[in-house]
């Protein structure tokens, strides 16, 4: 059976956030960023994108569009308690919930959603749940994998629920026009235009599959495979609720994935760092991206075992940050783990490929290898060779006392 996923966004979430404390912003043009006439807009509600106002624009230009603009600083603590509020209620439906940024989520909802007795009704009970109890609107796509789930999340907002199956692939996806589609980066689409590559159905036909190699590299064949309609169903989820993160917004931003890898491996040790004085370990591996457009993404892994030292971790994220980096660039990144466990309370099992150890006497026999000669050695083979000593003296006085009763 296929899984179901739900893909929930939630609409204009910044702007929404102000409005539920500022009542008197509602139906007014207003923006959330800098009040510097040379900073950016990172949202607008969604009477100033009427406008043509959007996220990522200059103050300048925004204000040109609209001089009577409302711009409101932005205040991530209370964005973050909300968002931490908004989760917490989809978790009441599904357990199985990743994260993919600060305003939205994947929700794997495959066995509760036949508790319904009409699929979409979950749908409907959870939309209505977020805005009734927090006063925030949000969009769901609902589809048999993460790709489809969230085109079909930006197909209707606000306030929209779409349903995207596989066998409508041809009729709802390939005709969207290719600067739509997930994972393909605006410096991209012009290099997919020069070659005729104008809808997602056009990277998807085989007639094109050398070109986009071409231009996509090493990610060609997984977006060829989204294109048709493929993808993966596995969602990565912490067990817990906790959570250890560390996050960085750079002075000057990055474009290399040198450089990105460089800033993920400083995030790293303070991650481990902080995990160890916690006495905590993890399994579950994030990484956090936020562009230069101020676009956030969240990709996550889980590791085999729990873990709170550093090469695990970085490996982890080393291979997050290859598989995702953009050269278009990234002014803030982060690293959390997971699925936190205590630390002593974490029965570490050898596998079958593992030979049991014996700490001590492995411990002892690296030191006399250092020696080049045996200086060490364990208190209980000490206590061993003195019992076989005392006992190989009382056998040669047995030994003598027969010797003297025969005589």
């Amino acid at each position: 059976m296929a899984r179901v996923l739900f893909h929930i966004d939630l609409n204009a979430f910044f702007a929404s956030a102000e409005e539920l404390r500022h009542p008197e912003y509602k139906d007014k043009p207003m923006a959330v960023g800098s009040l510097s006439s040379r900073g950016v807009l990172s949202t607008a509600n969604y009477a100033a994108r009427a406008l043509g106002i959007h996220s990522a624009m200059p103050v300048f230009q925004a204000k040109q569009l609209y001089p009577d603009l409302i711009i409101v600083p932005g205040d991530h603590a209370y964005y973050r308690k909300l968002s931490g509020d908004f989760f917490r209620l989809l978790r009441r439906y599904s357990p199985m919930l990743e994260p993919v940024s600060i305003d939205e989520c994947f929700l794997d909802v495959t066995d509760t959603i036949r508790r319904y007795r009409r699929p979409l009704d979950l749908a409907v009970a959870i939309q209505t749940a977020v805005y009734e109890e927090l006063g925030l609107r949000c969009s769901i796509g609902v589809a048999p994998n993460r790709f489809l789930a969230k085109m079909a999340s930006d197909m209707r907002k606000p306030m929209g629920i779409t349903v995207l199956r596989k066998s409508e692939v041809p009729v709802k996806l390939w005709p969207m026009d290719i600067g739509s589609m997930v994972g393909i980066g605006k410096k991209t689409v012009p290099l997919l235009r020069r070659e005729g590559i104008d809808t997602i159905g056009e990277l998807a036909d085989p007639v094109h599959e050398q070109a986009v190699r071409r231009i996509l590299g090493k990610n060609a064949l997984s977006m060829i495979a989204r294109a048709r309609g493929n993808g993966s169903d596995k969602l990565e989820f912490s067990s817990t609720h906790k959570s250890v993160s560390v996050s960085r917004t750079l002075n000057v931003d990055i474009y290399t994935l040198e450089e990105a890898l460089s800033f993920a491996r400083d995030l790293c040790r303070e991650l481990v760092r902080r995990l160890q004085k916690d006495g905590q370990k993890g399994m579950l591996v994030s990484v956090v991206f936020r562009d230069v457009d101020f676009r956030n993404k969240v990709r996550s892994r889980s590791l085999d075992r729990y873990t709170n030292q550093f090469e695990p971790v970085y490996e982890a994220v080393q291979s997050i940050v290859e598989q995702n980096f953009e050269s278009a660039g990234y002014r803030h990144m982060g690293v959390t783990m997971g699925s936190l466990q205590n630390a002593e309370h974490i029965m570490e099992q050898p596998t079958i490929f593992e030979p049991v150890q014996d700490t001590a006497r492995d411990v002892v026999n690296l030191l006399n290898r250092k020696f080049d000669q045996s200086v060490f050695t364990t208190a209980g083979d000490l206590l061993r060779s003195k019992a076989d000593s005392t006992a190989g003296l009382s056998g040669e006085t047995k030994q003598k006392e027969g010797k003297d009763e025969q005589q």
